[in-house]
């Protein structure tokens, strides 16, 4: 029998639990890093960053977010933002979806749907990250390169939205723990409570690992890997570290503030 895909918590048993949560969450660093790595094949092209009124008939803005703007229309078309687990980067006048709508187990607290911290994940990600492992350059490919960034914005934003998730499965595992700094509207204290240490950094080192395994040419002579990995495995971690997590546990606090309404 075939293995369920664990990179979502809606598969074939619709079973939620801190291990389906985490499961979900060990497959979405897979996601990221093999988008990074997509990613990494362009040099930065910054020609895709750049508003351009004249490139796009009847559009006014960078490339990017032309391609962005109009795949996720395409993708509402078919239903993708009906998925709690997916976050628009362009949400103002989305169209509403043309195929029937799947109806995913009502998990989370209807406040959910007011969370998106998008922009953040957007500004990190050009202003921040992109920098730090694409090399300089223009090789032309800019449609290319908006495609593939847009694969990493969507990878990034599952991951960091799914703190919904974290969050409702430990509030529903110890909630006499949470309900006073949430009726407080104690952001410290809540963030304190989610805030594991030693589990960090076993989530950083495993993503760095994952990164030298995955980026490594591969040869079939005692199964030897050859050269630099595409991508510093230590601009992996650091993107958990600095990124990833702090906006991962900003999206649980903002979820416990609103758990009990």
């Amino acid at each position: 029998m075939a293995k369920a895909d664990t990179s979502s918590i809606f598969g074939s048993s619709n079973e939620f639990t801190l291990d389906t949560v985490r499961d979900a969450l060990i497959r979405q660093e897979d996601t990221i890093v093999f988008s990074l790595i997509e990613r990494a094949k362009f040099p930065l092209n910054s020609p895709a960053y750049i508003e351009s009124p004249s490139l796009i008939h009847g559009f006014r803005g960078p490339l990017v977010h032309f391609v962005v703007r109009e795949t996720e229309a395409v993708q509402a078309k078919a239903g993708r933002y009906v998925n709690p687990e997916e976050h628009p980067f362009f949400p103002d006048h989305l169209p509403h979806p043309l195929v029937p709508p799947h109806k995913y187990p009502r998990i989370l607290h209807p406040a959910a749907a007011s969370i998106n911290i998008n922009k953040d994940i957007w500004h990190m990600y050009f202003k921040e990250l992109l920098p730090l492992f694409v090399k300089a350059g223009d090789d032309g490919n800019y449609a290319s390169t908006a495609a593939s960034d847009m694969e990493c914005l969507q990878a990034l934003s599952r991951r960091i939205h799914y703190g919904k998730f974290v969050a409702e499965i430990k509030f529903r595992d110890a909630p006499k723990d949470y309900e006073p700094a949430i009726r407080a509207k104690d952001r410290d204290a809540l963030m304190k409570l989610l805030t594991f240490p030693d589990v960090e950094e076993m989530v950083r080192k495993r993503v760095a690992k994952k990164t030298m395994t995955f980026g490594q040419e591969v040869t079939l002579s005692d199964n030897k890997t050859v050269g630099e990995p595409k991508v510093d495995p230590s601009v992996v971690s650091r993107l958990y570290e600095e990124w990833v997590m702090p906006l991962t546990k900003l999206v649980q606090v903002e979820y416990l503030l609103r758990r009990l309404d």
